[in-house]
């Protein structure tokens, strides 16, 4: 019999889903936000996330729903579970990664390394923790901010008044500034009955709070490889995350690494899995949720290196540049998101694999340079 998972959001990581899904066999169906969603070829119902009675309706008939994005409200999670159908990662795990002070809290009593932070109710409170921190910091909306919206370095207590006229019962989130020498990300599978896998540790370029490159593997890592992977599986294990789990991660510059962010879906920082590892992230997420052994994570060859293509002149589609992106790197392996291009959005992404990391950065930005400006 034919299993059928149900994704919740319509964007490019459940488009991503599709071929993956066509080659296990499994029949996937997507709730999106709108007709011409960037998963429009797998899109079997339009309508609102967060409505418990559209959500219903569209899982009535899968044997699992997952997601695309963590924005489903709890109440609507609920409803799901209530009506006996089984959501992965479920609810208690997914008000981890959709309340970054929450997420900071759990971290912290399972004793993961984060930065110093604290709740914040108003600017005397945030004074109080800049005077306590060098008189810098970074505040944080605890919910809906994602590619650096909703993040705020401040020096002043005043510096956020906007947000806190806004922020509501759940306040703000301060957190020490960290300097930091790069950013990593590390990512893990778990399946419902504990099996867990890990792709390689990778470094991660971010631009104006967008990932724009991934490294594969983090260069120069040494024992932060064995570090990472061991703090993904137990914060997976921990918090009973099911599917995918991407960890950002700051190493800072006496050489610790501190958990920047959380995401319970496959991730930009695990584009390069597609052409670059034996199981990509997306067949790996598909396996997990439904409760399959899980494939072999490891890189088909000694580097891989993705680089996002953000944005373009003013309503271009990706695919137009493709024909010379294709002459000039035939070994590139070009990803449209079917999305209408504007500048800064994330409309596609290009992977290049190969042996010297020097070599496969310069060839991957070059073909990535074909759908920029």
């Amino acid at each position: 019999m034919t299993s059928r998972v149900g994704v919740i959001g319509g964007g490019q990581l459940a488009r991503m889903m599709i071929p993956p899904a066509v080659a296990l066999g499994v029949e996937l169906r997507v709730l999106a936000e709108a007709e011409n969603s960037s998963a429009a070829l797998a899109a079997t119902a339009v309508g609102d996330y967060r409505d418990a009675e559209t959500v219903l309706a569209f899982a009535a008939d899968v044997d699992v729903v997952t997601f695309d994005h963590e924005h489903v409200p709890q109440a609507v999670l609920a409803a799901l579970v209530a009506a006996g159908i089984p959501v992965h990662p479920g609810p208690a795990a997914l008000a981890v990664a959709q309340d970054k002070t929450l997420m900071r809290e759990r971290l912290r009593a399972i004793g993961a390394p984060v930065p110093d932070f604290a709740r914040i109710a108003d600017a005397a409170e945030l004074g109080a923790f800049l005077a306590a921190h060098g008189s810098v910091a970074v505040v944080k909306t605890p919910r809906g901010g994602y590619d650096g919206k909703g993040v705020r370095v401040v020096r002043d207590a005043s510096d956020v008044d906007d947000w806190f006229a806004s922020a509501g019962e759940d306040g703000l989130l301060v957190e020490e500034f960290v300097p930091f020498r790069r950013e990593l990300a590390q990512l893990v599978a778990r399946r419902p009955s504990g099996q867990l896998a890990a792709w390689p540790l990778v470094e991660t370029v971010q631009r104006d709070g967008v990932c724009a490159e991934v490294f594969a593997p983090a260069p120069r890592a040494g024992r932060l490889v064995a570090e990472a992977g061991a703090l993904a599986e137990r914060i997976a294990t921990e918090l009973d995350v099911t599917g995918v789990l991407a960890v950002e991660l700051f190493e800072t510059d006496d050489g610790r690494l501190l958990v920047n962010e959380l995401a319970m879906r496959p991730h930009n920082t695990g584009h390069w899995t597609i052409d670059g590892a034996v199981t990509s992230q997306f067949e790996q997420h598909l396996r997990a949720v439904l409760d399959l052994p899980l494939g072999d994570p490891s890189p088909l060859a000694p580097v891989s290196v993705m680089v996002n293509v953000l944005g373009g002149p003013e309503g271009e589609l990706m695919p137009d540049r493709y024909p010379a992106a294709m002459a000039d790197h035939p070994e590139a392996k070009l990803h449209s998101y079917g999305k209408e291009s504007r500048p800064g959005r994330k409309v596609g992404h290009v992977t290049v694999v190969g042996d010297e990391l020097d070599d496969v950065v310069a060839r991957a930005r070059a073909a990535a340079g074909f759908f920029q400006g």
